[in-house]
């Protein structure tokens, strides 16, 4: 039954003196009795009323307390593993053994454990107690939960995302035992192995309860929910609280809310004070008070995280009930393909937490720790978190709410690899219940603001199944957006759309993608996408760009997951003799992974209408085969190769845009490029007047320029004018900086300046050549001056050859992709070697080498000899770490040359930067700097190469 009290007018009332009450609640942290039940005959055996000899500390996991069964070939993980490799290959052999076992596929647990587990403690009910409801109270269990008190059964729970509560009816004072059996196997209910609610990728499949563990003295007469609905039309808030009461009979008594801010000094003010008097039926009654909050509360979004306490009050002489709710007045809404937030056009910048917990092997509890990752994520310039197929707990939405952050939770499951939806599976329906719970227990949080079943489902009736259960989520609670779930389907009942497709590199992609496929530049946009769609899109997992492992990293693993993972790939490494190296292939895959990210990110906000991007990941994602796609680490620590000030410059709230048609320029050309912002911030800006400015790779200023002064609306694709400036100005060869302000935001570009030359001549004292022969190793030995650049192809399989070269990074990583190219991580070499005295670079990949890797072979340096030492290196995968070669020069003979895996004679007239490149070689070549060290046999270079 429904009674409607309206209020329209906030007042200060005198509050009445509340009369002092008992303790409600008893903490159970601390030593618990602890049992395995392996076999799974703890019910049967009456185990609840057993004594069990091994104690266990709760809140906490049986990891954590060093339960369960040692990792080996025979662990039941839960999670796919898609290369077996290990298993087979010969390098993984030493790992296999017992007393040295390691896995490649994710972190490793100190102990692991699937399948049944019993706790125990006594509990003391105080006397005051006596006749009262008491409810047990489990804020996160791993995951099935079945509870006795004595010998009474109380019932079973089975939720991934909310607390387990049991209650008990007029328990007696005194001494009670509690026996709690925890289940951790997937039976019934299969969200998926694969389900980062459950998955030993990220979190772990723990078996434990972690959070409040307490018992709870029930009210006969009690608040159990409220729910606080935003009308920002009229200015009212509207509260819905359903109050239980079991006396049996109507009731009287008085229902009053206080509402304070929670920031800082304003803690105790109270801004409004409600009163109402009610009559409660028997059983369950909705109370639905309204009232204004007209210059008393603010709004809530990511620039002014306004966070409100409403606490509820309800008292009669003869009980007294409370409970306290954060919310804040946010309203968020579809406008065609965009967003709006409070009606102020919103982009969402943001990034996946996918359960990435080392220390721990589950997710923190208390707000602090998420303040923390939150406030990390902001300062990268992001503004959404997406929780990809699972749900965090209470603490990660009041940090969000505090922090200001647009949160998209997921219910708890990934139905593919084993498991669907639509096929009137239990999951089916177990969706439905644990949707409701989370829309239940963190509905009033304001950063809550987007719901999804969970990821890329199976199943043959899912657009059916999904479409229903979007339609029942509209229904049942309107304060946020929903969808059915993320990278596909898109169905009819979606408020928006998560796709996959604007971004940089799809899956499968490999080297036909925009970045490996086309010449870089910075003016092409997602548009034909966007403009096709009548709703939102949010760029599903847009980036996934690999780095090299941190080794430095793993002093950090003092917890019970431990990077076993790096032990092997460490040991690959200095298999190799490359250890030396791993600093340097961190920075530079690094800087190659950022300027990916960078390319990712600027596409989406070039895109007019565009709803926002989430990418995959800004720290590490550990599982999956170990898929090193942060900026960050798993403990959301920098690397060391870009900070979030750079990383913010293309990923913020506002961020200026040159769109560049392309990086490599002649100097005889102009450098005409259009610039732009996009702009989602606090509120439009007004006269501004962009400026930019050139520098030189020595950070010397060498050319300036301003714009119109310009109103900037909130939008992107807002149109700044043009950069216009002739580059016969600069000296070239030449790498430079074009930076570009708006207000206070900068971002930036590099572009490279080569002179207008003609193409190198083929004769003289050094020869270039693309097929090695007889006539010209002779010509070698005999002490000619060699360059060898063969066509793409040349290089014999076993010897380079079938290594797959592009520009990018790796795409998440070659072990889950089935060795999806590219294979290799960008260049590595020291931009002060006089080869590439005429070909300016960093130590690291940028543009100028697109063309290069674009039109190459890897050169595996052993085959050529011991100790080979590059001019520049590729940088291979840590699953091979093998000595690659990109540029090399050797003795041969009496003969010197200079080898590179590139073809930089093919089509050369329209290749500027190989025309360049080979101009500094030959350059070089004829100098007297040349003088290689490395001494290589002609029978080496012969068998390199593929002979026709």
């Amino acid at each position: 039954m429904f009674k409607i009290f309206i209020y329209s007018v906030l007042i200060n009332l005198t509050i009445m003196q509340s009369k002092i009450v008992s303790q409600k609640k008893i903490e159970l942290n601390g030593i618990w009795q602890f049992k395995i039940d392996s076999l799974d005959v703890g019910i049967k055996e009456k185990w609840y009323l057993e004594n069990f000899s091994e104690t266990i500390t709760l809140p906490g996991s049986m990891a954590e307390n060093d339960k369960g069964n040692k990792i080996s070939l025979k662990t039941n993980w839960t999670g796919d593993i898609v290369d077996s490799s290990f298993f087979k290959l010969s390098q993984y052999e030493k790992f296999r053994d017992p007393n040295n076992f390691k896995i490649p596929f994710w972190l490793q647990p100190k102990k692991h454990y699937v399948g049944v587990a019993w706790y125990k403690r006594e509990i003391s009910i105080p006397s005051d107690w006596i006749n009262q409801d008491i409810e047990i109270f489990l804020e996160r269990c791993h995951w099935q939960s079945t509870v006795w008190i004595d010998d009474i059964l109380l019932g079973s729970d089975n939720s991934l995302s909310t607390p387990h509560k049991f209650n008990v009816k007029k328990l007696s004072t005194g001494k009670h035992f509690i026996s709690i059996r925890i289940d951790n196997r997937i039976n019934e209910i299969n969200p998926g192995e694969n389900s980062h609610s459950i998955s030993d990728h990220t979190q772990t499949n723990w078996n434990g309860i972690i959070g409040e563990i307490s018992i709870n003295k029930k009210s006969v007469i009690s608040i159990e929910q409220i729910k606080i609905y935003s009308d920002l039309t009229n200015e009212e808030i509207k509260i819905e609280t359903i109050i239980q009461n079991e006396t049996n009979k109507p009731v009287k008594c008085n229902l009053r809310f206080t509402i304070k801010n929670t920031n800082g000094a304003l803690d105790s003010e109270k801004l409004a004070v409600i009163n109402s008097e009610i009559n409660l039926n028997p059983l369950n009654d909705t109370i639905i008070n309204k009232f204004n909050f007209s210059d008393v509360l603010y709004l809530w979004d990511e620039f002014t995280p306004n966070v409100y306490e409403l606490s509820a009050e309800l008292i009669s002489e003869n009980f007294y009930d409370a409970k306290n709710e954060n919310f804040g007045l946010r309203k968020i809404t579809v406008d065609k393909t965009q967003f709006r937030i409070n009606e102020n056009l919103t982009f969402l910048r943001g990034t996946l937490e996918c359960a990435i917990f080392p220390k721990t092997g589950y997710p923190p509890t208390h707000v602090k720790e998420w303040e923390r990752i939150f406030k990390i994520a902001k300062s990268f310039g992001l503004n959404h978190i997406r929780f990809h197929s699972w749900c965090p707990p209470k603490a990660a939405f009041t940090a969000a709410d505090k922090i200001g952050l647009y949160l998209q939770i997921e219910a708890a499951s990934w139905a593919n690899q084993g498991s669907a939806i639509g096929d009137n599976k239990p999951i089916d329906e177990y969706i439905y219940r644990e949707s409701k719970r989370i829309i239940n227990e963190y509905g009033n949080h304001p950063s809550f603001c987007f719901l999804l079943y969970g990821n890329e489902p199976a199943g043959e009736n899912q657009n059916e199944y999904l479409n229903k259960l979007v339609s029942f989520w509209k229904k049942y609670d309107n304060r946020r957006l929903y969808a059915g779930a993320a990278g596909w389907p898109e169905i009819e009942e979606n408020d928006f759309i998560s796709n996959f497709e604007p971004r940089i590199q799809l899956w499968g992609a490999g080297l036909n993608s925009i970045i490996n496929s086309e010449p870089p530049k910075s003016n092409y946009n997602w548009d034909n996408i966007i403009q096709s769609k009548s709703k939102p899109i949010i760029s599903h997992e847009i980036g996934q760009w690999c780095v090299y492992p941190n080794f430095k990293e793993m002093l950090k693993y003092d917890g019970v997951l431990f990077p076993e993972n790096f032990e092997i790939f460490k040991s690959f490494l200095e298999n190799n003799n490359l250890f030396n190296f791993a600093d340097d292939f961190l920075y530079a895959s690094g800087k190659l992974q950022t300027l990916c990210y960078k390319a990712d990110i600027e596409a989406a906000l070039r895109t007019k209408n565009m709803g926002g991007f989430q990418l995959l990941d800004l720290h590490d994602f550990p599982g999956q085969g170990t898929a090193l796609v942060g900026v960050l680490d798993p403990f959301w620590d920098e690397k060391g190769y870009v900070t979030a000030d750079e990383y913010s410059q293309f990923c913020n709230s506002t961020v200026p845009l040159a769109k560049f048609p392309k990086f490599v320029y002649s100097d005889n050309e102009d450098l005409v490029v259009p610039i732009e912002v996009a702009h989602f911030g606090f509120k439009p800006m007004e006269n501004i007047t962009p400026s930019w400015k050139i520098f030189d790779l020595q950070n010397n200023e060498i050319a300036n320029g301003i714009n119109e002064k310009t109103n900037i609306p909130i939008g992107n694709a807002i149109n700044l004018g043009n950069i216009e400036y002739s580059l016969n100005q600069l000296n070239s060869p030449a790498m430079y900086r074009l930076e570009v302000r708006v207000d206070k935001y900068i971002n930036n570009w590099n572009f490279w300046v080569y002179p207008n030359s003609e193409n190198t001549e083929l004769n003289g004292d050094v020869k270039i050549v693309q097929e090695i022969n007889d006539n010209i190793l002779t010509y070698i030995e005999n002490g000619g001056k060699v360059i060898i650049t063969p066509k793409k192809g040349s290089i014999k399989n076993d010897k380079g050859g079938d290594i797959a070269v592009g520009f990018s990074s790796i795409f998440w990583n070659t072990a889950w992709t089935n060795k999806q190219p590219p294979h290799t991580l960008g260049i590595l070499c020291n931009p002060n070697h006089p080869m590439l005295h005429e070909f300016p670079t960093q130590s690291y990949s940028n543009y100028q080498w697109w063309d290069a890797m674009s039109h190459s072979n890897a050169i595996i340096l052993s085959e050529l000899g011991n100790n080979i030492e590059p001019v520049v290196r590729i940088i291979d995968d840590w699953f091979t770490a093998r000595s690659l070669g990109l540029i090399i020069e050797a003795k041969i003979g009496k003969g010197k040359i200079i080898l590179t895996g590139i073809d930089l004679l093919t089509n050369s007239e329209n290749r500027l930067e190989a025309k360049q490149l080979l101009n500094s070689m030959l350059n070089y070549a004829k100098s007297d700097s040349f003088n290689p060290t490395n001494e290589i046999q002609v029978n080496k270079i012969r068998d390199l190469f593929n002979i026709r």
